[in-house]
């Protein structure tokens, strides 16, 4: 995982490489359920290939105070150093398009532009135009016309609005961007091979449990029909996903989500609600205080035994059910108990 950790009269983005072991190759410290009574000492190594040793509680209240209740890591910007522009950015040609009124106007678009991004916590990463200009849009317009690409497409729609309201703008713009390739310091795969990598890279296997629970979990919920068997009048196809996560305690989360723009979206969707990193703290604290254990417990899956609003779907191959033997088969789920209606789709 990784974390920012004060080094040397800095602020250092850091790699949790392993705890500390004496000698005789036993870990130092022990081990608590409570984080606040957990005294384990980690090595840290940071880019200039220094180490460094610091307690979990250390590392934890470190990593907490860099994130968001989602896990996402807050990165401050320190310089635009690049940019590179895709094959499927609109050019010149394209900018023109029509409307269903039969209009004629230009297409607003960052499409297909992305811009190489140094951090104050000294690393570097591609993000797209899209989010920079949402979160740093000053520094990015900026940057564009030092780099005389301030007419492209991509660019010339919004520029001169931006540059025309600097002084309001500068109050209201975002001071922090959310760093969307980490979850409390942990790489967040983007698929199930990148996950099967990182478990590969890091010689564990965190990633593969995840995904073997997931589908675990929602066995309930599919039917596999036979070779031949019609799918069911009024089911849909759609699409189905692995997305991955890591939750507040490090655990690897896998998601297996439905393509819910494929389908209208039910009039009453339920959210669930997420703790903050604050809460959880103080309960810990107050447990460690008065000496109590602290215990939890989640019931997983639970809405999929919900009653079906409707059916849908979708085409299942091996690298996703194991028992198929590489056989291609039709499943059938029935949508229900959604809970949250966000871009990526629907969860199961």
């Amino acid at each position: 995982m990784q974390v920012i950790l004060p080094s040397e009269g800095s602020e250092l983005l850091g790699t949790v490489t392993g705890q500390k072991r004496d000698n005789n190759g036993n870990p130092i410290g022990q081990y608590n359920k409570n984080p606040i009574l957990d005294t384990q000492i980690y090595k840290v190594t940071f880019p200039d290939r220094h180490s460094a040793e610091y307690s979990a509680n250390t590392i934890a209240k470190c990593l907490y105070s860099q994130t968001d209740s989602e896990g996402r890591q807050y990165v401050l910007l320190d310089d635009i150093i690049d940019w590179r522009k895709r094959n499927d950015a609109v050019e010149d040609s394209d900018i023109l398009q029509i409307s269903h009124n039969e209009n004629i106007h230009r297409r607003h678009t960052t499409k297909g532009w992305q811009l190489c991004v140094r951090w104050k916590d000294g690393s570097t990463s591609w993000e797209h135009l899209k989010d920079l200009k949402e979160s740093y849009p000053i520094q990015t317009a900026e940057f564009a016309i030092s780099q005389g690409i301030d007419q492209k497409p991509a660019f010339r729609w919004w520029i001169p609005t931006v540059l025309k309201q600097r002084n309001r703008v500068v109050l209201a713009i975002k001071t922090r961007y959310t760093k969307k390739t980490h979850k409390y310091g942990i790489k967040v795969p983007r698929n199930v091979e990148e996950a099967y990598l990182l478990d590969k890279e890091s010689n564990t296997d965190y990633w593969h449990k995840a995904i073997q629970k997931e589908m675990k979990n929602n066995a309930m919920a599919f039917k596999f029909l036979e070779e031949g068997e019609c799918v069911p009048v009024g089911s849909k196809w759609i699409p189905f996903y692995m997305i991955f996560g890591a939750k507040c305690d490090l655990t690897r989360k896998a998601k297996y989500v439905a393509g819910g723009h494929w389908t209208h979206t039910p009039t009453q969707i339920t959210y669930s609600l997420v703790m903050t990193h604050e809460s959880i703290r103080i309960a810990f604290l107050i447990a460690a205080l008065i000496e109590l254990e602290v215990l939890s417990a989640d019931i997983g899956n639970a809405y999929l035994q919900a009653p079906a609003r409707k059916q849908v779907h979708t085409t299942a191959g091996s690298k996703i059910w194991t028992n198929t033997a590489g056989k291609t088969v039709i499943v059938v789920r029935a949508m229900c108990g959604l809970k949250s209606s966000r871009g990526h789709g629907m969860p199961n």
